[in-house]
C-alpha cells in the first residue's frame, strides 16, 4: 500500500468562510458555499497541490459548542475525527466578527490536539492595510496569518506554511489511480449509512432527515490491491421538487460525480419498491457510461416469501430493459447482511469496464451475428457490415465500418448489442457502438 498524503483539516465555527477556502485551495467549487451558517455538514475530502507537495484537505462543518440539536452534535463529532486524523490543522476564525467565545473554547481544544495548527483569519478584504487580524494573537496559538478566501488574497503565503509543516513527510507520485464509486440514489435510502457501514465508522452524518448529505464526500480504501473511492452524494431529487438553492447545487455536483465515476452504486429503498426516480437516476448513470450497480438497501424490512428477491429483480429489468446487464444486490446497511459483496462486486464491474476485444474476435462476432441474421436493404442494395474493432475502453466501445452506416436500424444495433453481450457479458457496463462509413 502506497502511503497515505499528509492531510489538512479545516476547522471552524459555522460561516467563517472554511468552504470557500476549501475552494479556493481547490480552484472549483467543490464545496457549496452559502451565507446560512451550517450548509456543510459532512467531511469533504479532496486531493490538492502546492508548490509540489499534494496532500488531502478536508473542510469540516461548522462546530456548535453545547447545542443539543442532534445533528449539531454530529457535525461537531464529524469536525473532531476530522482533527484527528489530520496532520496539519487549519483554524479558521472570521476578522469582521473579532473573536467569539466558541473561538476560544476551539482554541483550547486545539492547544492538546498535538499536531501543528495553523491560525488563519479570513475575510480579511483590505490586505495589506488590514490589522484587525492582530487580536487573534490571544487566542494562543501562534500568529494569525490574514488571508481573504473570498478574493484569494494572501492564499498563497498561506499554502507556502502549511506544506513547510510536511517535513519529513514523502509524497506519493506513484499513487495509482482510485476506481472511483459514486453512491448514488433518491434522499434517505439509507447512502450513507451504508458508507459507514463499509468503512466501520462514521464517515458520514447519519440521520433519519432527508437531504442530510449536500456535498459529494470522498472516502477511501485498499480491497485486493485497488484503492476504491466511495463518493456519498446528495440524495436527488425529481427537479420540479428542488426548490433550495443549495439542494439545486447539490443535484449538480452529484451530476458531475456520476459523469466523473468509474462505477455508479444505486442505492435503492426495499420497502419503498423501484420508483420512477429510481429508474430515472439509474438511467442517467448508465447512459454517462458508468459502471452500474443495484443495491437493494433495507431488505430486512421486507417480509419474505418464496422467490421475493427474484420477483423484485425480473419486475425491475421489465420496467427498464435496458438495464438488464446490471447486477442487483439485496443488502441491510443497518446489519451489515450482504454488504460485504458488494467490494467484489464492484471490482468485478470495473474490471469489466476495462475490459478490451482483440480485433480478430470482434470480427468472428461480428461474421457470425450477420451470418444468422443480415441487416435488411437499404434502397434495394445490401448493406454491407464489414469490420468490427473495439476503439476505447470505460465504457466499451466498438466501430462497425458499413457501405451504409446509416441505413443500419437501431432495432438491428440492439441486436449487436445482443450478439456482444453473448460473448462477452460486460456485467454491469453499458457498451457503445458505432457506425462508420466504408468504400466498396
Amino acid at each position: 500500500m502506497t502511503e497515505r498524503l499528509p492531510v489538512v483539516a479545516v476547522v471552524g465555527r459555522p460561516n467563517v468562510g472554511k468552504s470557500t477556502f476549501f475552494n479556493r485551495v481547490l480552484g472549483a467549487r467543490v464545496a457549496i458555499v452559502d451565507d446560512r451558517p451550517g450548509v456543510t455538514r459532512d467531511r469533504n475530502f479532496a486531493r490538492a497541490e502546492w508548490a509540489g507537495h499534494r496532500f488531502q484537505i478536508v473542510d469540516t462543518g461548522g462546530i456548535v459548542e453545547g447545542s443539543d440539536e442532534p445533528m449539531d452534535r454530529q457535525i461537531r463529532a464529524q469536525a473532531l475525527h476530522a482533527v484527528d486524523e489530520a496532520d496539519v490543522i487549519v483554524f479558521m476564525v472570521d476578522t469582521k466578527v473579532g473573536i467569539h467565545p466558541l473561538d476560544e473554547r476551539l482554541a483550547e481544544v486545539l492547544r492538546t490536539a498535538g499536531r501543528p495548527v495553523v491560525l488563519v483569519a479570513n475575510k480579511a478584504d483590505e490586505l495589506p492595510a488590514v490589522t484587525s487580524h492582530h487580536e487573534f494573537w490571544s487566542l494562543g496559538l501562534g500568529e494569525p496569518v490574514p488571508v481573504s478566501s473570498n478574493s484569494g488574497k494572501g492564499s498563497g503565503d498561506l499554502l507556502d506554511r502549511i506544506v513547510a509543516l510536511f517535513a519529513g513527510r514523502d509524497d506519493d507520485p506513484a499513487a495509482e489511480a482510485a476506481v472511483r464509486i459514486a453512491v448514488i440514489g433518491k434522499p434517505n435510502v439509507g447512502k450513507s449509512s451504508l458508507v459507514n457501514r463499509l468503512f466501520g465508522e462514521d464517515r458520514v452524518v447519519v440521520s433519519d432527515v432527508p437531504g442530510t448529505t449536500r456535498d459529494p464526500v470522498d472516502s477511501s480504501l485498499r480491497y485486493h490491491g485497488h484503492t476504491l473511492t466511495f463518493v456519498d452524494t446528495a440524495g436527488l431529487r425529481r427537479h420540479a421538487r428542488i426548490k433550495d438553492s443549495v439542494e439545486f447545487y447539490s443535484a449538480l455536483r452529484t451530476d458531475r460525480v456520476i459523469r466523473e465515476a468509474d462505477v455508479c452504486v444505486l442505492v435503492v429503498d426495499a420497502t419503498e419498491g423501484m420508483g420512477v426516480q429510481d429508474l430515472k437516476i439509474g438511467e442517467a448513470a448508465w447512459n454517462a457510461g458508468c459502471g452500474l450497480v443495484i443495491l437493494i438497501n433495507k431488505w430486512d424490512l421486507v417480509e419474505k416469501e418464496t422467490q421475493t428477491a427474484a420477483t423484485f429483480e425480473r419486475e425491475f429489468k421489465r420496467r427498464a430493459p435496458s438495464l438488464e446487464p446490471v447486477p442487483v444486490l439485496f443488502v441491510s446497511a443497518l446489519t451489515g447482511q450482504r454488504v460485504h459483496k458488494l467490494l467484489d462486486l464492484v471490482v468485478e464491474v470495473w474490471e469489466q469496464r476495462r475490459h478490451r476485444v482483440s480485433t480478430p474476435e470482434a470480427n468472428e462476432v461480428l461474421e457470425l451475428a450477420v451470418r444468422r441474421q443480415p441487416p435488411p436493404h437499404h434502397r434495394g442494395r445490401p448493406v454491407k457490415l464489414k469490420y468490427m474493432t473495439q476503439m476505447a475502453i470505460e465504457p466499451p466501445t466498438f466501430v462497425v465500418f458499413a457501405n451504409y452506416p446509416d441505413a443500419v436500424p437501431e432495432h438491428y444495433i440492439r441486436y449487436m448489442h445482443h450478439a456482444i453481450r453473448n460473448r462477452w457479458p460486460f456485467t454491469g457496463v453499458p457498451i457503445r457502438i458505432r457506425m462508420r462509413g466504408s468504400s466498396e
